[in-house]
C-alpha cells in the first residue's frame, strides 16, 4: 500500500541531496518521521501545511519499510504509520508537486 510524506520544497532539496532525511522540525522534536495513508493525506495537509504552496508529496511502499515502520493512533485515534529511521531516496516509490490551488491543495490523479 502506498503511504505519503509532505515536504517543503527545501525540505526535499535537502533530502535529495543527501540521499537521506531525517524529516521535517517535528518528525525530529517527535523522534519519527509522520507519514499519512491515503485517507488522512488531504487533512494532513490542510491541518498541517494550509496556506503552503511550494510542496512535494512523496510517496512510499508501507511493506518496503520494514520494521521501522509503526502504526500508531494520533489524531482522533486514528492510527498513523510512523517511521523510526532515516528516510531513504531508495524509499521514495515517486514524488509529485502538491500545488496550492482556491479551495486547497490539489493532489496528483488516484491519490485522495
Amino acid at each position: 500500500m502506498l503511504i505519503y510524506k509532505i515536504f517543503r520544497r527545501p525540505e526535499w532539496d535537502a533530502f535529495r541531496a543527501s540521499g537521506k532525511t531525517a524529516g521535517a522540525p517535528v518528525d525530529l522534536a517527535d523522534g519519527y518521521i509522520h507519514i499519512s495513508t491515503r485517507e488522512q493525506v488531504a487533512e494532513t495537509a490542510a491541518k498541517h501545511f494550509g496556506a503552503e504552496a511550494d510542496l512535494v508529496l512523496v510517496a512510499l511502499d508501507d511493506a518496503a519499510l520494514g520494521p521501522a515502520l509503526h502504526w500508531e493512533p494520533s489524531r482522533g485515534g486514528q492510527l498513523f504509520p510512523h517511521l523510526y529511521r532515516d528516510l531513504t531516496l531508495d524509499d521514495v516509490v515517486w514524488d509529485k508537486s502538491l500545488p496550492l490551488g482556491a479551495s486547497g491543495h490539489i493532489f496528483p490523479e488516484g491519490v485522495i
